[in-house]
Parts: structure tokens; C-alpha cells; sequence
């Protein structure tokens, strides 16, 4: 497989060697795909998870744990009710 297109739109300047060598990974890749698009997949449910699972997530409660003015508290500086910073970008 020619990947000398696929390196110009990467912007990857690759000498001699190390084209051979994706060349080489694009071929396997291309030839995994192929043998996978031969399978007969008809009647199987596509997959989401291997693990039989429900969600796992808990549900989305609003809570507050620490009040503002405790977590404020240990702050090293505040100001108007948020946490205040150095500034960073001059």
C-alpha cells in the first residue's frame, strides 16, 4: 500500500526505512480488515459490552456536601465568593 499520500496529509517526513515499515503495518491492517469483512455476522446482535452489565452509573442528585465558605476558608486568597489565582498569561 502506497502511504505516501497519507503522509502528506500528516505533514510526516518519513525516509526510505520507515515507509517500508508503515507500508509494511498498513498492509496487515488492510488484510485484518479484509478478513473480518468476510465473517458472517448475519443474525448476531451487534455488542456494546463483553461484560453483561446494567448502568452502572448512580443517578445525577444535586448535593451539597461543604458549604462555599468552608472550602473558601482554606483557600490561600478569595474574592467575591470564588478562589483567586496568580494570574498566568501577562
Amino acid at each position: 500500500m502506497d502511504i505516501q499520500p497519507y503522509e502528506k496529509m500528516a505533514k510526516l517526513r518519513l525516509d526510505e526505512k520507515e515507509r517500508a515499515w508503515a507500508e509494511g503495518m498498513m498492509d496487515k491492517l488492510s488484510q485484518s480488515f479484509t478478513a473480518l469483512a468476510e465473517v458472517d455476522t448475519d443474525g448476531i446482535a451487534p455488542l456494546v459490552s463483553p461484560l453483561d452489565m446494567e448502568n452502572v452509573f448512580r443517578e445525577d442528585i444535586a448535593a451539597q456536601l461543604v458549604s462555599r465558605e468552608t472550602l473558601l476558608a482554606a483557600a490561600p486568597a478569595s474574592y467575591d465568593g470564588y478562589y483567586e489565582v496568580p494570574r498566568t498569561i501577562e
